[in-house]
């Protein structure tokens, strides 16, 4: 299955769309040592501090990368969403171009209206999200990171490693 705006794209885009459409799956070598990571970030979001919250994201971005070996990014987090007339905005990617040297992430721990601390499997799956844009470019080398069916297939496998598993091999929340 395609997205409608795959008919828009360039030849050279569309054999990038549906490469990345392929890949449904990246396998952690070690998931283990970062459930611990994972379900600290629950506890840090419910302190309602961003500075805990910012920390707990670049471990679990560091040990997700470094057993990839994929170059790290630099991660904040920011209080509330910006939004405008399109929506809010969840997460932000910046890859390596032009005169960034290292890619970055940037996210939002509180929602633009009521600036309540978002549920921690969104914010999770937020992190996720940004941090498989990065994997798209410097683990896949996929050349852009389009959303495709594989691109949300690799998100939920990162969930599902970081989180489902944990909770299922008997790590306390």
């Amino acid at each position: 299955m395609v997205f409608n705006y795959y008919n828009r794209l360039s030849t050279k885009n569309k054999r990038i769309y549906l490469a990345s459409n392929k890949i449904e799956f990246i396998k952690l070598p070690e998931p283990m040592p970062l459930w611990p990571l994972a379900l600290k970030l629950e506890t840090a979001l419910n302190t309602n501090r961003r500075a805990a919250v910012e920390a707990v994201c670049c471990r679990l971005a560091d040990g997700m990368l470094l057993q990839l070996n994929t170059p790290p990014v630099k991660l904040k987090v920011m209080a509330a969403r910006p939004a405008n007339d399109y929506g809010e905005l969840h997460g932000f990617y910046e890859g390596v171009e032009g005169r960034l040297k290292v890619a970055r992430i940037t996210l939002w721990m509180r929602t633009a209206q009521r600036k309540q601390v978002v549920a921690f499997r969104s914010f999770l799956r937020t992190f996720l999200h940004e941090v498989c844009h990065h994997l798209d470019y410097e683990y896949l080398k996929l050349g852009d990171s389009f959303h495709t069916e594989g691109f949300y297939k690799r998100e939920s496998s990162l969930f599902h490693q970081l989180v489902t598993d944990a909770l299922a091999g008997g790590v306390r929340r």
